[in-house]
């Protein structure tokens, strides 16, 4: 025997029909926000470019002269122009929401859609849909650049260095997981931005947090801690993803890794989300 909803409240199909439309309406007008506003887009094209660029220059810096043994992971090296262009995709990520904290336009979005966690879901979905596009197009060229430039420096098919492709398994799981690395970067500075709100401070801790665990890796001589480091740290856990040889001497796998960072990013968006329902705009 069906449950009588009571007067005035509505049925569940219609709560969630509410809820669909609530998303939709906050999904059209973060996507507004962001297409007609020039800094979003030179953002998505400054990651490529400097994505590019880093890859580019490190594969055409990379020697392995003849007679010589070069234990190199060229598709890892290829993909190194990620580092860089995580940089650009935490800003864009973190001005997605803190810009709108400076001009005080977060309060008229609240108001219009008093959802808040409908709107930061809105916020995270265009903003992965938007990096999801640019990375790809980033790891394909830097691929691309790797297959071109690597074979006229020594690493040949002759000399055990197979030509670049995304047919190729391992090759396919690093461009892919980096893609989605980017992804990853863009949610965790999406949560930080939303738990600080200022654009500077919040630029600050991501940046802090992605840069500083190689730095402190290469000064901690405890192996359990550096061990640590490398297994738990956002920037140092997930680019294992790009790791395509002597995957066990890793200090976690690939896929691993990159649960890792999904990890720091749901934690990070869902603090964020509780702060955003919990105090004032």
């Amino acid at each position: 025997m069906s449950q009588a909803v009571p007067a005035g409240q509505p049925s569940l199909s219609a709560a969630r029909h509410l809820d669909m439309v609530a998303l939709r309406d906050a999904l059209h007008a973060e996507w507004t926000k962001l297409r007609t506003i020039a800094g979003p887009a030179w953002l998505l094209v400054g990651t490529v470019a400097a994505t590019l660029a880093v890859s580019a220059a490190a594969t055409a810096a990379a020697r392995c002269p003849s007679g010589t043994a070069c234990p190199v992971d060229t598709t890892k090296l290829s993909l190194t122009g990620i580092q860089a262009g995580q940089a650009v995709v935490a800003i864009l990520a973190v001005l997605a929401i803190s810009g709108e904290y400076s001009t005080g336009m977060i309060r008229i979005t609240l108001a219009a859609m008093p959802h808040r966690s409908v709107v930061l879901a809105a916020k995270a979905v265009i903003l992965a849909a938007l990096v999801l596009a640019a990375g790809a197009i980033a790891v394909g060229g830097s691929v691309l650049a790797g297959r071109i430039l690597l074979p006229g420096h020594g690493f040949t098919v002759a000399r055990g260095f197979p030509l670049e492709s995304l047919a190729d398994g391992p090759t396919l799981r690093a461009a892919a997981g980096s893609v989605l690395y980017l992804v990853l970067i863009a949610l965790l500075s999406l949560g930080i931005a939303t738990l600080i709100r200022d654009s500077a401070a919040a630029i600050g801790v991501v940046l802090g947090l992605l840069y500083l665990s190689p730095i402190i890796l290469g000064v901690v001589t405890d192996p359990v801690w550096s061990h640590r480091f490398e297994r738990y740290a956002p920037m140092s856990a997930g680019l294992t993803i790009q790791d395509t040889t002597s995957l066990r001497g890793l200090a976690i796998s690939p896929w691993g890794g990159l649960g890792v960072l999904a990890a720091w990013a749901a934690a990070a968006l869902l603090a964020g989300g509780l702060l955003l329902r919990w105090r004032d705009a």
